[in-house]
């Protein structure tokens, strides 16, 4: 997957049978889809894949426990069906986590287990492990953090997990090979119309400064919080669609809540559930839920949602944890579709909605991460149906294998036995070696050390003083793959360690 040999078939094509606005999870999603069904697929994306929601998420694959208390069972049992398929199709990048609920009354213990029971049957021969009871005991040992002042016990299930960004850049990956032509930093800026119907989109190479137009059959909005802006660039008068909600995570090191098992506890103050999920030898903790009126490319977390976190993760182990002991805080914007009837965004559903406007734009949003395959599904039937495609193949994404995990280690050995001084580690406490920034420039796309530091890999979520630490390195390691001067290299650096501050606290 090549930048440069992706803006050449642009060049080449300029006629496409479904053009994709976004390029986080269901954008990527829908253009796996449709490009793997054998349409002439392009997707754009303003900034980098995943730079949204999409990389900022609990890292969770999941039915959604409290949804099932909501009474949404359709959304459990969707999410938890392709929880199933997509740790089947992307095995190198999800895996199972046991999670331990503390209990901490009897009644609690019934009512909760009485849930769970639920969420397994729900999942049928998806299941990833039988839910069990624990005493006090055993709660104790599966989680050795967790404060024992009035714990009665705990009941252990099992969810999924995986690296967010990295399942978008495997998702681009694979919608390439399928043939869809794939570009980050390209814009959408205006859309060309005969009659009132959408026939083209105007696009804004903003690398190089150059400007295409793209006839098409259809396109899709898949745009996430930035769902209205599109609408808007549609229709000025469109309604909004999007109420935006915030959530921080708290990164910390494992020594704070040692183990191999997540804790969730099922509600918090405000209403939500709080976290804490072992996460590439790390902890992350979260997450908060708060509406906010304006939305940014690099939300900021709010001190009174950090200091959220801290008491509650605090109140229920002995960790003690401090401002000071947060390696990386990073924020996400949640895509909420609104409701009619106003109130709270923790209330509002996770169920996505499809909108189909007069001019034949098919606006995708709302939703969660782990139901993005159906997501995309949907999105693509409806573009083939309001543009009348003829069929030429049914959606075959439930079985589709995501990434090229063996291809990319054959690569990366290949590029250290022709240069072994790309062995090296980036950081003497991280395994991310010289040879992964080689790659990401050459073969995902990575354009800014910020790409590589936050997307390509996580240091930047794990980590944030340790991915200042390599920011020069991985800047002259970057200009040698993309022909880039001394200049460049110190504006990136200089730029990256402005936007890291954001992700420390002390």
């Amino acid at each position: 997957m090549n930048r440069d040999f992706m803006l050449a078939q642009l060049k080449e094509q300029q006629r496409f049978d479904v053009v994709i606005i976004g390029g986080g999870a269901t954008g990527l999603g829908a253009a796996v889809d449709a490009a793997s069904r054998g349409y002439k697929t392009l997707l754009v994306e303003q900034v980098d894949f995943g730079k949204g929601t999409s990389s900022r998420s609990t890292k969770l694959v999941h039915g959604g426990v409290r949804y099932l208390a909501q009474g949404n069972i359709k959304l459990v049992r969707e999410a938890l069906r392709e929880r199933g398929w997509l740790l089947k199709n992307a095995p190198e990048l999800t895996t199972t986590q046991p999670f331990v609920v503390p209990v901490f009354s009897w009644w609690e213990k019934f009512y909760y287990s009485i849930g769970l029971k639920a969420y397994d049957l729900l999942s049928g021969k998806l299941s990833l492990g039988k839910t069990g009871f624990l005493n006090k005991q055993q709660t104790i040992q599966h989680l050795p953090a967790i404060n024992p002042a009035k714990l009665v016990g705990g009941i252990l299930y099992f969810d999924g997990q995986f690296n967010d960004s990295a399942l978008c850049t495997a998702l681009a990956v694979t919608a390439a090979a399928k043939g869809g032509v794939i570009l980050n930093y390209t814009k959408a800026t205006g859309f060309i119309k005969y009659n009132d119907i959408i026939t083209g989109v105007e696009l804004l190479d903003t690398v190089a400064g150059t400007t295409y137009n793209v006839q098409t059959k259809v396109v899709i909005n898949a745009t996430g919080v930035f769902t209205d802006a599109v609408l808007q660039m549609d229709d000025a008068e469109a309604d909004t669609l999007v109420m935006p909600s915030q959530g921080i995570h708290l990164v910390v090191s494992k020594k704070f809540f040692p183990g191999t098992n997540a804790m969730m506890i099922p509600k918090t103050d405000d209403g939500r559930v709080l976290f804490a999920v072992p996460w590439l030898d790390k902890v992350v903790i979260g997450t908060t839920d708060t509406p906010v009126d304006s939305i940014h490319i690099e939300p900021v977390p709010l001190g009174e949602e950090i200091e959220f976190i801290l008491a509650h993760i605090n109140r229920y182990t002995t960790a003690a944890i401090n401002r000071s002991d947060v390696l990386s805080v990073y924020a996400g914007l949640r895509p909420l579709v609104k409701s009619k009837a106003g109130g709270a965004t923790s209330l509002l559903s996770r169920d996505h909605t499809l909108v189909v406007s007069p001019s034949r734009l098919v606006t995708i949003t709302g939703g969660k991460w782990t139901t993005y395959r159906k997501m995309a599904e949907d999105a693509v039937n409806n573009a083939l149906f309001v543009s009348k495609q003829k069929p030429m193949a049914a959606c075959v994404t439930r079985e589709l294998p995501i990434g090229n995990a063996a291809e990319k280690q054959r690569v990366l050995t290949e590029l250290i036995l022709g240069n072994p001084a790309l062995a090296e580690r980036l950081h003497t406490g991280y395994l991310f070696n010289k040879a992964e920034v080689v790659y990401a420039a050459r073969f995902e796309m990575a354009i800014t050390i910020e790409d590589f530091l936050a997307r390509r890999i996580r240091l930047l979520f794990l980590d944030a003083r340790a991915a200042i630490e390599v920011s020069e390195e991985v800047a002259k390691l970057m200009a040698v793959e993309l022909d880039k001067d001394h200049v460049w290299v110190n504006d990136q650096v200089n730029s990256f360690k402005e936007l890291a501050q954001q992700y420390l606290l002390a």
